[in-house]
């Protein structure tokens, strides 16, 4: 059984797409099919980490009806990738009620589908969590991520999602971060992964490639390694159906913790 996973924080900067493609690749490293999709609508990153804009159709062509999302696929690291688009003109043109077909047909011939949600509370970030079966939520060890991250939480579960547990990201071990238990306390939900801070990160993005492929022995690619191996066979377990389409507005979903 195929299983859809949001990687999903409220707040932006913390490494979502780095989780996603890590996440991903390493995935597909065991074996299995996957495919990320880059639900960052308004302002794209996946392609331009990987340097893949302009060589095939984008998610935003598929939701403006210009494509098909069969063809909107690129092979990367044994990985399928579905990036966004960049121009600010093909943003006045998607139907964001299209995405759940998207993730639907992605799902038809994958294993896991990774989406790359938006950061913040906005309709193309509910949209994209509102489409998945179960959320991984990313954090840095920091009270402002850890705020934004609890109310991505609130949404994935107004809409059934399963939270599958919480990713700490960029940690150093300083003194000043917030650790497990209290990142744990807040959330209500199990830290399964800390990735370290980590240089080879951005030597690979700076060489448009997830460092889990360039450097696979680096700290942050066996953590990556470390999760995928934690998650493989998950999908054998979702056991959750997709939620029927509720309203985007959420009582309570904006207000400060």
């Amino acid at each position: 059984m195929a299983i859809s996973i949001a990687i999903a924080s409220g707040k932006g900067g913390v490494g979502k797409t780095t989780v996603a493609l890590n996440l991903g690749v390493a995935l597909a490293q065991l074996g299995k099919n996957v495919t990320i999709l880059d639900a960052n609508v308004e302002v794209a990153s996946i392609g331009l980490y990987l340097g893949l804009n302009g060589s095939k159709p984008t998610l935003h062509s598929v939701l403006a009806g210009e494509a098909q999302i069969k063809d909107a696929i690129h092979e990367v690291s044994g990985a399928k990738v579905v990036t966004a688009g960049i121009r600010l003109e093909s943003l006045r043109k998607i139907d964001l009620g299209k995405f759940r077909e998207c993730a639907n047909s992605l799902l038809e011939d994958t294993d896991i589908l990774l989406i790359d949600a938006p950061p913040g509370l906005g309709s193309s970030a509910i949209t994209a969590i509102s489409a998945a079966r179960a959320v991984l939520l990313v954090v840095t060890p920091d009270i402002t991520s850890l705020s934004g991250a609890l109310k991505a939480k609130r949404i994935a579960e107004h809409f059934g999602a399963r939270i599958l547990g919480a990713v700490i990201n960029r940690a150093t071990k300083d003194k000043t971060e917030l650790g497990i238990e209290e990142i744990e306390k807040v959330l209500m939900a199990e830290v399964i992964a800390e990735i370290p801070e980590d240089p080879e990160i951005r030597r690979a993005a700076a060489f448009g490639q997830p460092a889990v492929a360039m450097y696979p022995n680096s700290p942050a690619s066996q953590a990556f390694k470390k999760l995928a191996g934690d998650l493989d066979g998950i999908e054998s377990i979702d056991g959750v159906e997709y939620a029927l389409s509720k309203p985007l507005v959420i009582e309570g979903a904006y207000e400060e913790q």
